[in-house]
């Protein structure tokens, strides 16, 4: 054989083989893919209704978490095809977020909508749309307080109590046990003039039902609880929260009010006092963690003075609520999620989703699917988006480009709103002397950081909320109610129906018949026969 025709004979078996380890590669994709869908088919054909009775009900909040935010933390945490434990629950829908005054919602209106099951006016806490900002008089008036998920359990005899990272006078806690025409009333000193008659957040949830009667309080906020209350440099006081001017001390007169009913309480502070809860012990739990909202996860004191993490907080809540015989109500708030976006800190953001994450999974670990209905969702979403095209893999903090514009990288996460820290652009004039906007080139290093703040197209002086649906996620009883594009006040019907409380106790007016259909199909089958 010539050397000549041996090298095309070469050819010939390096092309085949080429070809041949090609198709392998192809078929290994595709068996991948294939294996990737059949499971998730067969995890759909096995999905079961559980149709018993919600003996305790959990229902997590991400503030600010809408669906964006969920994919880039699904992202972070394993990549483009990973699931968060609470993607993998069986059933899922989408809510709509306006309030009765705003299509761009704010979280007082959204939580009374999750919470109270009526939409309200932006910045109201727990009060019928009736009731305009700040108006006092308004939400005196009979009718315009609304009974909360915790006030209905605590009337069927369970547990409530909620959990948050934020000031326990704040927007979504707040509707849990107050009714007031304007969320910034969380103490006294924000209270203005003419609303005498009207209590500050704080008074009522010490002083009032449901609040005096919740099993569990933990989050921050010292500083409108007790009045003259000091800082350190782990935990300053803040001049953005209200700072109690009365005199009062809050938390000593929830520990008078627990002493003279004769009950069994707990006041934590710190980690180490958490640590060393004697659960046994308490039926009644306040911690109160830091002056104003609590640290971020990534910066908080991890040490025996400092704060606790939101897992930390939620383990706790739940050794105590599950004593109760009768089953609990409780309520998680992730509100860190929200303040960083609102500084467009991407990362911080999407931090604070996987620590409320965790938060989910010790609370999968610590409840039962068969009697706990647990819920997780948002209030509202921000104006956070994932943009260009990142190649699978990439860092999601990380940056794409060039532009074919301007020849510049761009971050793959950006916010169509946000502060003075997010307007990356500025004037310059080019050699002809002609202004033109010149664009900051980011870099990975630069991006790729808890503090930096992801270019937005409209400056404003923070980044604002986003309008769009959010994803709710549900398991454990009567959670296939969850199965469509719902409004956002129908979560409420939906935990009370499963738990048969409030409105859809035994014996109350209103009722869902749901045997009808069954029986009405039924005989059409007879008929058919």
């Amino acid at each position: 054989m010539s050397v000549v025709k041996m090298r095309k004979s070469w050819l010939v078996v390096i092309f085949v083989f080429n070809v041949v380890s090609v198709r392998c590669v192809l078929r290994k994709d595709s068996d991948y893919w294939t294996n990737l869908a059949s499971k998730e088919l067969e995890e759909a054909l096995n999905v079961k209704w559980n149709e018993g009775i919600a003996k305790n009900i959990i229902l997590f909040i991400g503030d600010g978490m809408g669906p964006n935010t969920v994919t880039a933390t699904r992202i972070h945490r394993g990549g483009e095809s990973h699931r968060l434990s609470y993607e993998m629950f069986p059933h899922v829908g989408l809510l709509k977020t306006y309030s009765a005054n705003k299509m761009v919602p704010d979280s007082a209106a959204t939580a009374t909508a999750l919470l109270c099951g009526e939409k309200t006016n932006q910045n109201t806490v727990g009060v019928t749309s009736s009731v305009q900002h700040r108006d006092c008089t308004a939400s005196l008036s009979p009718g315009a307080k609304l009974d909360s998920l915790a006030a209905l359990a605590i009337k069927a005899g369970k547990s409530a109590g909620f959990v948050t990272t934020m000031r326990v006078t704040h927007a979504t806690p707040g509707p849990v046990y107050a009714h007031s025409a304007a969320r910034q009333w969380e103490c006294d000193s924000s209270m203005p003039a003419g609303s005498e008659q009207c209590k500050d957040i704080a008074r009522q949830l010490i002083e009032d039902f449901p609040g005096r009667d919740l099993n569990v309080i933990m989050g921050g906020g010292r500083q409108g609880l007790v009045a003259n209350a000091t800082g350190t440099p782990d935990d300053p006081t803040s001049t953005w929260g209200c700072s109690r001017a009365d005199g009062r001390d809050l938390i000593q007169e929830y520990r008078n009010n627990k002493q003279s009913r004769g009950l069994k309480y707990s006041v934590v502070s710190n980690n180490r006092e958490l640590q060393n809860l004697n659960v046994n012990e308490t039926d009644y739990l306040l911690g109160i963690f830091s002056n104003a909202h609590l640290a971020y996860d990534n910066e908080r004191n991890t040490g025996p003075e400092g704060m606790p993490s939101i897992t930390d907080m939620v383990e706790a809540a739940i050794k105590v609520l599950k004593k109760n015989s009768k089953g609990f109500f409780l309520m998680v708030e992730g509100g860190n999620i929200d303040m960083a976006h609102h500084r467009g800190r991407a990362k911080l953001a999407v931090g604070e989703a996987a620590a409320l994450e965790r938060a989910v999974r010790a609370a999968l670990a610590l409840s039962d699917e068969r009697d706990t209905l647990l819920v997780v969702t948002s209030d509202h979403t921000h104006t956070l988006s994932i943009n260009g095209y990142p190649d699978r893999g990439a860092n999601i903090f990380g940056v794409v480009g060039p532009s074919r514009f301007d020849g510049l990288n761009y971050t793959t996460i950006s916010y169509s709103t946000g502060g003075p820290g997010s307007f990356q652009y500025s004037i310059e004039t080019n050699e002809t002397g002609a202004p033109h906007i010149v664009r900051q080139n980011p870099t990975v290093e630069e991006t790729d950081s808890y503090k930096y703040e992801q270019i937005a197209a409209v400056p404003l002086d923070e980044n604002s909320h986003g309008g769009g649906d959010v994803t709710i996620y549900a398991r454990g009883p009567y959670a296939h109610l969850f199965h469509n594009i719902h409004e956002q006040h129908y979560v409420f019907h939906v935990l009370s129906y499963a738990a048969k409380i409030g409105p859809y106790s035994a014996g109350n007016s209103v009722q869902c018949n749901v045997a009808i259909p069954s029986v009405g199909l039924l005989f059409l089958v007879l008929l058919r026969r």
